[in-house]
């Protein structure tokens, strides 16, 4: 079987990191060359694991560097003909990784540059993750509504159209389970680290499409994914960090007219649906951390729109 070396990202994920680790020592079987932690400064103690039998080198950053300058880090000098970026709250099952990689060594898989595979939830209920490449319109749709209330014109990100229950190319599968061969990742740049977080998946998998690879989900490997990410912690900080990843990404892939739009939908529009909603759900607590988002977002605008990564 082909080898793989797995990163993952740490940032206060509490006992989820000890229980992934955990899961690879028990399913990831020979093909796994090692586990390369790469901590972002967590101050929970997640780092105080002990996984026996596991390949595991710890890397601490001493601070927050973001989610693509970590998966970089973790990856460097990688030998491997895969890299996996794996999840701290995600979890192998029996078989994920070996059916993943036979996929990608497969006559079928051979175009193949990324990969991924059925997660699954606490309930047990397939997650819909997969996603399509968005153009302005999607996200002007996500900005104000219109992707909920007129979805063909202002087609969603997710493809919560797609039951997940076969496999199939798609434009986008989650990172909290992306499968990639390392010539590939390395002939890209690895991730565009001036996304600290959100859509450095997105714009990796961009970047695959145009060199010519293909990205499969496979519905025939599973693994277990909480999902909703240590970010949770922090959600003003969390909107702040979408919304500039946002402007970045139109700003990076979209002409200026579309970028513009976005620009526009995402400064203009959307501060008031947030606020309005808040309003309706009486809600001051969401409310503040919208202030709090944007006020943010307005000071590293200068930033952003020159093309400069953001700062935590």
């Amino acid at each position: 079987m082909a080898a793989v070396r797995i990163v993952i990202v740490n940032w206060n994920s509490g006992l989820w990191l000890g229980r992934c680790l955990a899961s690879i020592a028990a399913h990831g079987g020979d093909a796994v060359e090692r586990v390369v932690v790469v901590d972002n400064g967590s101050t929970d103690g997640s780092l105080d694991v002990a996984v026996p039998g596991l390949e595991l080198e710890i890397i601490r950053t001493g601070a927050n560097l973001g989610f693509g300058k970590a998966c970089n880090l973790g990856a460097a000098g990688a030998t491997t003909p895969y890299l996996l970026f794996l999840n701290p709250d995600a979890a192998l099952h029996e078989g994920t990784l070996a059916a993943a990689l036979a996929f990608m060594e497969s006559v079928e898989g051979a175009g193949a540059g990324v990969c991924g595979i059925r997660l699954v939830g606490e309930d047990g209920a397939t997650q819909k993750h997969c996603a399509r490449l968005p153009g302005a319109r999607s996200f002007i749709g996500a900005a104000t509504g219109l992707g909920s209330l007129l979805p063909r014109l202002f087609p969603p990100i997710p493809l919560t159209e797609f039951d997940h229950e076969t496999s199939r190319p798609v434009d986008h599968v989650i990172g909290a389970f992306y499968l990639i061969r390392r010539s590939l990742f390395e002939a890209l740049g690895g991730f565009d680290e001036r996304f600290f977080v959100y859509l450095e998946d997105l714009d990796l998998s961009r970047r695959v499409h145009a060199s010519g690879a293909a990205i499969w989900y496979r519905a025939d490997a599973t693994a277990f994914h909480k999902g909703g990410g240590t970010s949770e912690q922090v959600k003003a900080r969390r909107l702040y960090y979408a919304l500039s990843s946002r402007l970045l990404y139109a700003g990076k892939h979209l002409r200026f007219g579309g970028a513009l739009s976005v620009a526009l939908a995402t400064l203009l529009a959307e501060p008031f649906a947030r606020l309005l909603r808040a309003l309706v759900r009486l809600s001051p607590r969401e409310a503040g951390a919208t202030l709090h988002a944007y006020g943010l977002l307005w000071l590293a605008l200068p930033r952003v729109v020159r093309g400069k990564r953001v700062r935590p």
